[in-house]
Order: C-alpha cells, then structure tokens, then sequence
C-alpha cells in the first residue's frame, strides 16, 4: 500500500477512519529521513493491513507544531485515536518490525483504562492542591 500525505486538513479524517496508523514525520532536507523512507515504504508492503502516512514538517508546519515534533524523523503510532507511540529517530527495519508488533499486541481496552486512570489522578491531585493543605493561615 502506498503511503499517505498527511496534512492538517486531511489529518484528522484520517485517524478518525483508520484504527492503526504509523505516522513519520520527515522532511526533505534530512539525510536520516531519507535514509529511513525505503525502511518505512517496505515496512508500508509487508503489513498492508495498517495505515502508513507521512507528514512533511517544512509544508505541514502547524501540524507538526501540534505535535511537538522537534527531532526527525520521528515515527508516531495511533491506535483508535490514541497515540499510542513516538519515537524520534531513524529506525532499522527489524526494530520498525519489531515496534509494530508490539503495537498490535497491545490492549486498547486497558490502554484506554491506564489514560483514563491517569488523568483521574491527575484531577484528584490539582483538586487536592486547589483545596490548601488544611493548615490555618497564622
């Protein structure tokens, strides 16, 4: 399957459609972007079953704004909408193999439960914080 373009119109429609989804996000100008397309293009053959997009940085700057990309290439996963991965680098094909089958193995019903218990957390202690410590003022 070929790869697809991703950009800040196309994006959204894009992850919301498909349920896997490797995202790298590269320019023109990087060597090890270059050096990494063939790896990610192979990798686009061997599992035609997923999703393989590219986000050019230099023409889609805002979208890799949004990510906070500021290393490339960076390799990005998104499971049912959930960005599952990123990593910044340029992978060797039995790595890339490796990550995707890590990533397919995953439990998105416990990932999905791990978020939301973080961000449980993470209101209880700013709820915790907003509250004071208890201690009269002197």
């Amino acid at each position: 399957m070929a790869t697809v373009e991703l950009t800040k119109e196309n994006f959204d429609q894009t992850v919301s459609e498909n349920p896997f989804l490797l995202i790298d996000f590269w320019a023109g100008w990087c060597r090890p972007c270059l050096a990494f397309a063939p790896v990610y293009e192979k990798a686009s053959e061997a599992h035609p079953d997923l999703v393989f997009a590219k986000v050019d940085t230099e023409a889609q700057q805002e979208l890799a704004a949004a990510f906070d990309i500021t290393s490339i290439p960076t390799l990005m996963i998104v499971r049912d909408q959930v960005a599952i991965f990123a990593q910044p680098g340029a992978l060797p094909e039995a790595a890339l193999t490796d990550i995707i089958g890590q990533a397919r193995a995953l439990d998105m019903d416990e990932v999905r439960a791990k978020i939301a218990e973080e961000q449980q957390a993470a209101r209880g202690t700013g709820a915790a914080d907003a509250q004071g410590s208890g201690t009269p003022e002197a």
